[in-house]
C-alpha cells in the first residue's frame, strides 16, 4: 500500500509563484531581494493556513541560492525552524542566541523562522530583544504568528511587518480545480465553491476538505456529495425557504424547518443562513454589485432569478428579522420557537389578511356595512394615522329612516408624543371631544324639537350644581358669572376677560352634550362675547374685595379706622 500524502503537503508552493492570494506580499519580498533591500527582522502574520510559514521557507531559500530555487538543493542546515508554542521559555531563546554568532558554512545567510511567535514568555520576548534589534550581517530572522496583538510593541518596533490575507472563495476555488485535474478528480463548479466557502480563507482547510470528500465521493465530486459530507446547507434549501416565503405559506415552510432540524442540522445554523441568502439576493438585485455574489455561475443565474420575486424593502425587513433572531438565539429558553416565530413573521410581511379589501380605508368597510353606511375612500398614509373617532350612531325610533350620508370622519394625524398628565395632552384630549361635537351636530338624523328658554336656563343651573357636586368648583365658577340669554338655539354669554371665554370654549363638550339631551335639541351653540366694563364689578385684588364688603356693612370702615388697620 503506497504511502498517502494529504494535498497540504504534497502540493505546498515550492516558489512564490505557487502562493495563492498573497501576490503583493510576494512581489515584495522578491523586489526586496533583487533591490538587496531586505530588512534582517521580517514579521509574517494573518489568519491560520494563508501561507506564512511556506513564504518563509521560499524566500529562506531564494536568499542563498541567489533568487533562484533548486528542488536539488538543500539548505537545511542554513535554516533554523523554532516552533515557539514549545520552546517559549528563556533557555530556549538563549541557546538560539548563542548559536546566532557562528557564521554559515554554506550560503550568505542563517535564517531563524520562529513560528508562533506570540507563545514566548515574557521573560523570553526581552531576551531576545537586544538579538532582534543588532542582529550579526549573516542573520535574518522571520516570525511568524496568528495573533499579533499579543506581542510585545517593543519587539514590533524591530521588525518589517507583512500582514496575509485571507484566501479569497474565487481564488481558493481556482486552486482547488487545479488540484483536482492534477488528481483526475471531476468536480462540479459548486461543489469546490461550497469547499472554498467552508475554508473561511484558510487554503490548508480547503485541501483538507478536498482530500475528506474525495475519500468519500472518489473521482466524482458533485454538489450533493459536498454537502451531504460537510453536513452543511445546500443553496436549494434556502431558494424553496424564500418561495414558501414570499408566498406566504407558512405550513409548509414550518414543515421545512422541521425536515431541517430532523437532519441534524442547528437552528441558528438555518436562520443565519436564510439571513445570509436575503442578503444575496439584495445585492443580485443591483448590477453594480453582483461582484459581491460569491457563487458559482449556476447558482448566480438562480440567484439572478429569484431576486425579481422579491423586493427590496422586503429583503430589508427580511435579513432584519433573521439577524434579530440570529442574535436572540443562544440566550432563548425555546429556540426551536423563537425561528418558527421570525419565520412566520417573515411569511407574513407581503401578507394582507382580512385588510386586504378595506386597506384603502381609514375605518374597516365592514363596520360601515353593518351600519348601512357607504365608506368613503380616504387618501392619507396609514403610518401616520393614530385615532379615528366616529360619531355615535344613535337608535332609530319608528318615524325615523335610517340616514345613508355618511358621517364626518375627524382623523388625528400623528403628532409628538405627551404625558398623559400633560397640559398638552389635556388640551388636545379636550379639542378632540369638541370636533366629536361637532360631528354630533351634523347628524341629520338627531332630534331637534322645539324648548322653552325657562327649561333651557333650569337645565344650565342643574348641571352647575352637579359641577360642584363633582368638585369642578373653577368652571361651575365661571357658569356662575352669567345666566345666558336665549336667541332661538344660540346661548349667548358676557365674560368680563379673554381668560374665562378660553376656559369655558375648551370645557363646553359636556356643558353642551349635556343640553342637548335635557331640551332634546342638537342644534343648540354657544356664543361667548367679552365686555371688559363687566370685570370692574367682580373683585380680584384685596383692596376690591374689601370695597365689596363694605358696601353690604359699612361698619368695616368704622373698625379699619378704630384700630388704624391696613388693607393688604
Amino acid at each position: 500500500m503506497e504511502h498517502f500524502v494529504v494535498s497540504a503537503r504534497k502540493y505546498r508552493p515550492q516558489t512564490f509563484k505557487d502562493v495563492v492570494g498573497q501576490q503583493a506580499i510576494t512581489n515584495t519580498l522578491l523586489n526586496a531581494i533583487e533591490n538587496n533591500h531586505l530588512a534582517q527582522a521580517l514579521l509574517f502574520t494573518g489568519p491560520r493556513g494563508v501561507g506564512k510559514t511556506t513564504c518563509a521557507r521560499i524566500l529562506s531559500k531564494m536568499i542563498n541560492s541567489e533568487n533562484e530555487v533548486s528542488e536539488d538543493e538543500d539548505f537545511a542546515f542554513n535554516i533554523f525552524e523554532l516552533d515557539a508554542a514549545s520552546n517559549n521559555s528563556v533557555d530556549d531563546i538563549r541557546n538560539l542566541t548563542d548559536q546566532v554568532r557562528i557564521p554559515p558554512q554554506i550560503g550568505k545567510y542563517k535564517v531563524y523562522i520562529i513560528d508562533e511567535v506570540h507563545m514566548l514568555s515574557q521573560a523570553a520576548f526581552n531576551a531576545f530583544l537586544k538579538t532582534l534589534e543588532e542582529p550579526p550581517k549573516h542573520c535574518i530572522f522571520i516570525l511568524a504568528t496568528t495573533e499579533k496583538h499579543k506581542i510585545i510593541p517593543t519587539i514590533l518596533s524591530r521588525c518589517q511587518i507583512f500582514d496575509f490575507k485571507r484566501i479569497t472563495v474565487k481564488d481558493a476555488k481556482e486552486y482547488l480545480k487545479y488540484i483536482a485535474n492534477e488528481q483526475g478528480v471531476t468536480a462540479d463548479d459548486d461543489a469546490l465553491h461550497i469547499i472554498a466557502q467552508k475554508a473561511d480563507g484558510a487554503m490548508r482547510d480547503a485541501l483538507s476538505i478536498f482530500d475528506r470528500v474525495v475519500s468519500f465521493s472518489g473521482k466524482n465530486l458533485t454538489r450533493q456529495a459536498v454537502t451531504e459530507n460537510l453536513n452543511v446547507l445546500d443553496y436549494d434549501t434556502f431558494f424553496t425557504s424564500t418561495d414558501l416565503i414570499i408566498q406566504n405559506k407558512i405550513p409548509e415552510l414550518l414543515i421545512q424547518f422541521n425536515n431541517t432540524l430532523s437532519k441534524g442540522f442547528d437552528g441558528q445554523h438555518f436562520i443565519a443562513g436564510l439571513a445570509s441568502h436575503f442578503r444575496d439576493l439584495l445585492v443580485s438585485k443591483t448590477p453594480q454589485t453582483i461582484d459581491l455574489l460569491e457563487v458559482g455561475e449556476q447558482t448566480k443565474e438562480k440567484y439572478l432569478q429569484q431576486a425579481k420575486t422579491a423586493s427590496q424593502a422586503f429583503l430589508l425587513e427580511g435579513i432584519n428579522l433573521a439577524n434579530n433572531c440570529d442574535l436572540k438565539y443562544k440566550t432563548s429558553k425555546n429556540q426551536r420557537l423563537l425561528v418558527e416565530l421570525c419565520l412566520m413573521q417573515l411569511a407574513s410581511i407581503t401578507f394582507d389578511g382580512e385588510k386586504k379589501n378595506s386597506k384603502h380605508y381609514i375605518i374597516p368597510a365592514s363596520y360601515f356595512k353593518n351600519k348601512g353606511i357607504t365608506p368613503i375612500p380616504v387618501n392619507v398614509p396609514e403610518k401616520k394615522a393614530t385615532h379615528v373617532s366616529t360619531p355615535p350612531v344613535p337608535k332609530q325610533t319608528n318615524n325615523q329612516h335610517a340616514n345613508t350620508s355618511p358621517p364626518k370622519i375627524v382623523l388625528k394625524q400623528e403628532g409628538k408624543r405627551r404625558s398623559g398628565l400633560s397640559l398638552s395632552s389635556i388640551r388636545a384630549k379636550k379639542e378632540h371631544l369638541i370636533k366629536q361635537m361637532d360631528v354630533v351636530v351634523e347628524e341629520e338624523n338627531l332630534p331637534t324639537e322645539k324648548f322653552e328658554p325657562d327649561d333651557l336656563i333650569a337645565h344650565w343651573h342643574k348641571f352647575t350644581d352637579l359641577l360642584i357636586k363633582q368638585g369642578k368648583h373653577n368652571l361651575a365658577s365661571i357658569l356662575s358669572m352669567d345666566t345666558p340669554r336665549v336667541e332661538g338655539t344660540t346661548l349667548h354669554l358676557v365674560y368680563p376677560n379673554e381668560t374665562n371665554k378660553v376656559e369655558l370654549e375648551r370645557q363646553q363638550y359636556d356643558l353642551m352634550n349635556y343640553l342637548r339631551k335635557s331640551v332634546s335639541n342638537y342644534n343648540l351653540s354657544l356664543s361667548i362675547t367679552i365686555n371688559e366694563v363687566l370685570e370692574k364689578q367682580y373683585a380680584y385684588t384685596t383692596a376690591d374685595k374689601f370695597e365689596k364688603l363694605k358696601e353690604k356693612n359699612p361698619n368695616l370702615e368704622l373698625l379699619r379706622k378704630t384700630f388704624d388697620l391696613d388693607v393688604i
